[in-house]
Parts: C-alpha cells; sequence; structure tokens
C-alpha cells in the first residue's frame, strides 16, 4: 500500500486533531529548528524507537524531514512493521518554514554558523559531527602557494580545516594567474601567502590562516612542522621536495605528495610514521633526483592551466581522508594522471629496505645540502 503525502498545512492540521509529527532527520538538522510540537527520532534508530512514542500499531504518524526524501523511507519502514495509519510531509521541514508555521526555537548551544556551512558534510556518516568538529582541530602545513597549493587550499579550507600554515617567499607575478587560483590581477607583486590568507580567509573566516614568507630550509624546517598534523608538498623545485621529505620521516609527518608536467601529474602518500619497512617515502620513489634537463620546471616546459587544479584537488582529498580516518589513502600507491588521453593509472610502490631514510632501525642520517644533491654533487 502507498504512503499518503500531505502538505505542512494538513499535517499541522492533523497534528492538532491528536496525529503524532516525527521529525526523522539527524539530530544535528533538528538542533536547527523543528516543526514546532514534533518528536525527533533519527531515521536509522527508527525501527528500535518508534514504539517509546507510539505503542499501538492504529496511532497516526506523520513523518518529517528536510524535503521530504527521508519521512517517506521512514514510514515504509513503519508499514513493514505494522503501522498503518501513517503520511509523509511533503516538501519536510524546508516547507514547513517557508510557509510560516509554527516552529520550536534552535537549541541555545547550536553554532548556526557551523552546522549551515558544513550542513552537507554533517550528513554523510563519515564525517559527521565529530568528524567535522576533527577537521576544525587539525593543523595542516602547505609547501607552496602556487599550483598545487591553490586549489587544495580552497577546498581545505572550504570543508573546515581549521589552520593551515602556508610556506613560499615567492610573490604573484601575471604568469601565475593562468593556474595559480588563489592569487587576482590586482595581487601581482605581492607576497604569494599574503595573497592566499586574504582569499582564504574571505571564504571561510572561522579558519586560522598561517602565513610564512619564508623559504624551507634545513635551519627551519622542524620549526614549521611543529604541531602539524599532515604536510602537503606543492613544492616546484626538487632541494625542497627531498629536504620536507626527510623532515616528514624524521618527526614522523605523512606527506602528501603532488607533482605536474606539461599535460600529466602525480600523486601519493608518503606516511612511514609507524609504518617503517611497509610504506615507502619520496626517497624509495626517487633515490636521486633525475637532471635538470631531464625535468625541466614549469617556466620551462610549460603545463596546462588546469593539470594543477586536479592534481591539488587529489592532494585535498587525501590530507581529508587522513585527517578523518576514513578510507583508503594513496600509501604505497603512486596514482598518475594524463589529461590528453583522460586517463588515470597506479603504479605500486613498495618501501626500499635500503632506503638511506626510512629503512627500518636506520637512524635520521641529518639534514644535507640539498642544491648540491640536486644538482649532481654530493
Amino acid at each position: 500500500m502507498s504512503i499518503e503525502e500531505i502538505t505542512p498545512r494538513e499535517a499541522l492540521r492533523r497534528q492538532r486533531a491528536g496525529a503524532r509529527l516525527v521529525d526523522v532527520r539527524e539530530q544535528h538538522e533538528r538542533e536547527l529548528g523543528m516543526a514546532d510540537g514534533a518528536t525527533g527520532i533519527a531515521l536509522g534508530e527508527l525501527d528500535a524507537r518508534i514504539a517509546g512514542a507510539a505503542p499501538e500499531a492504529g496511532d497516526e504518524l506523520l513523518l518529517i524531514c528536510q524535503s521530504g526524501a527521508r519521512s517517506l523511507q521512514g514510514a515504509q519502514r513503519l508499514q513493514a512493521l505494522g503501522y498503518h495509519r501513517l503520511a509523509s510531509v511533503v516538501g519536510g521541514t524546508s516547507r514547513w518554514q517557508a510557509e510560516g508555521l509554527p516552529m520550536a526555537a534552535p537549541a541555545a548551544h547550536v553554532d548556526l554558523d557551523f552546522h549551515e556551512r558544513y550542513a552537507r558534510h554533517l550528513r554523510l556518516p563519515e564525517v559527521g559531527v565529530e568528524g567535522q568538529r576533527r577537521l576544525e582541530r587539525a593543523h595542516v602545513m602547505m609547501v607552496g602557494a602556487g599550483g598545487l597549493g591553490s586549489p587544495a587550499a580552497y577546498y581545505l579550507i572550504a570543508a573546515g580545516v581549521g589552520r593551515l600554515r602556508i610556506v613560499d617567499d615567492d610573490v604573484v607575478d601575471r604568469s601565475n594567474l593562468q593556474r595559480q587560483i588563489l592569487h587576482t590581477d590586482a595581487r601581482i607583486g605581492h607576497a604569494k601567502v599574503a595573497s592566499a590568507a586574504a582569499a582564504l580567509s574571505a571564504l571561510n573566516p572561522r579558519a586560522r590562516i598561517e602565513p610564512v614568507a619564508e623559504r624551507v630550509t634545513s635551519a627551519n624546517v622542524e620549526a614549521l612542522l611543529e604541531g602539524v598534523d599532515v604536510v602537503i608538498d606543492g613544492a616546484d623545485n626538487f632541494p625542497v621536495r627531498y629536504l620536507v621529505n626527510d623532515a616528514c620521516v624524521k618527526l614522523g609527518k605523512p606527506l602528501v605528495y603532488g607533482a605536474v608536467h606539461r599535460f600529466e601529474g602525480q600523486t601519493s602518500v608518503f606516511d612511514t610514521g609507524g609504518r617503517r619497512g611497509e610504506a615507502p617515502c619520496y626517497r624509495c620513489l626517487f633515490p636521486e633526483p633525475p637532471p635538470p634537463e631531464a625535468a625541466p620546471n614549469c617556466s620551462e616546459a610549460g603545463v596546462l592551466g588546469v593539470l594543477p587544479g586536479v592534481i591539488g584537488l587529489l592532494q585535498a582529498t587525501e590530507t581529508l581522508k587522513l585527517l578523518l580516518g576514513i578510507g583508503e589513502p594513496l600509501r604505497g600507491r603512486l596514482l598518475h594522471f594524463d589529461a590528453l588521453a583522460m586517463r588515470f593509472r597506479e603504479t605500486r610502490l613498495a618501501a626500499d629496505p635500503d632506503c638511506p631514510l626510512c629503512a627500518p632501525g636506520r637512524a635520521f642520517p641529518g639534514y644535507i645540502d640539498y642544491a648540491a644533491f640536486c644538482a649532481g654533487g654530493s
């Protein structure tokens, strides 16, 4: 038998005549306000808790959610349990409120900005309120505010990462604007970290942006990594890549790697903390840097403007997974992207048992002259 669907005004009329209105949204949604007089029971708890609210199968129950879909599902579940006087409110709480029908006030303690801003995250069981609070407590470091850092930073701040430390000693150049979307024409000549902070603070004022207009060096890298949960590699040169990798291995910080070249990009997660001998580091993949002529930078070889966007978004995705503890991060896997073919492929990476940095039981060898190392020196 099909479920009757009624308007909010008809639901209010029946409620006043003795029917019970049941709000099947999640608690964090109900805290923002409910139809006046409704009983809150989340859809996932309906089977177990409905008997407490309506002990008789003949009780008239009107189900309401946000828009009408979950309430219809709930009514169908109750029908299978033997309830037969059921209806679903079309348009849900959104329509109820739009029509000016009586509403219970939001809970006194509720953070309206938090609930409204992250509403789509809060509806994901894998995130929810607890996961979103975890993101707000998280501290991420971004090396580079350029092509990779721009999209990654935008989405991490939009997603609710609470603190983002951005380290870059460069200034905005007109040639950056083709792909470095944090910056604008009006900010040409400004420090990239200041430009990034302005854009990201405007997007989400809840976040704390820490601009550091410095080059990452052996002398400051550990201070920059202090208190950081995840590091994102958006560097555009090999000396910084090797330095940041080495520091992350020493300090046990997960490193989300990304790189682009012309029409191709790649990303991975190097996370040896507690996984030595199992998870590789950057040096396991690249024991030695390629010669400069084999790996020209973007200014020399060019790069498709959207390519860093794709790779930067993948880096942001991996960072959120690490912070939330969900899914399968790219540990031990290198993901390649070919924009011209529109094709992804994956390469399995094994930890190098002879890695000079992350091999089990190997002491940290100390920082080196990375510029000389990448130039082919000792």
